[in-house]
C-alpha cells in the first residue's frame, strides 16, 4: 500500500468530501469507483480537477475521495474544495494561486428551509381578504 502524501476535507451545500493524495499516475477513485463512472459529465470532472490544472500537477498524483451527502453537483464542489486544501497541506506555496482562482472559498449557499404553515421556503398561501 502506498503512503498518503496529504489530505483535505471539502464542503459544498450538504456534501462533504474527504480527499487523499498518493504518489501515482493521475487515477481518481470516488467512493471506490472510477471517476468516469461516478461523475458522468465531462464539464463537472474538469471543474473538480481545476486545482491540478492551475498548479500544473496533473497526472502526478492519484486521488482517493470519500464523498457523502448532497448530489453530484454538491459533491463535485466539495471534492474541488478538498483537493485544494490537500494540495496546500502538501505544498504551502500553492496557496496564492488557488486562492486567486477561488478554489479555497467554501461556497456556503444552501437550500433555505421550508417554514412551518407555508408551502415552501419563501412561497406563501394566497391572501384572501374575505
Amino acid at each position: 500500500m502506498v503512503k498518503e502524501i496529504a489530505a483535505g476535507t471539502g464542503r459544498r451545500k450538504t456534501a462533504v468530501a474527504r480527499v487523499r493524495l498518493f504518489p501515482g499516475s493521475g487515477q481518481w477513485k470516488v467512493n471506490d469507483v472510477a471517476i468516469e463512472n461516478y461523475i458522468h459529465s465531462d464539464a463537472m470532472r474538469q471543474y473538480l480537477s481545476q486545482p491540478f490544472a492551475l498548479t500544473g500537477l496533473e497526472g502526478k498524483y492519484d486521488v482517493a475521495v470519500s464523498a457523502k451527502g448532497g448530489g453530484i453537483s454538491g459533491q463535485s464542489g466539495a471534492i474541488r474544495h478538498g483537493l485544494s486544501r490537500a494540495l496546500i497541506a502538501m505544498d504551502a506555496s500553492l496557496r496564492e494561486v488557488l486562492k486567486k482562482a477561488g478554489c479555497l472559498t467554501r461556497d456556503a449557499r444552501m437550500k433555505e428551509r421550508k417554514k412551518p404553515g407555508q408551502p415552501g421556503a419563501r412561497k406563501r398561501f394566497q391572501f384572501s381578504k374575505r
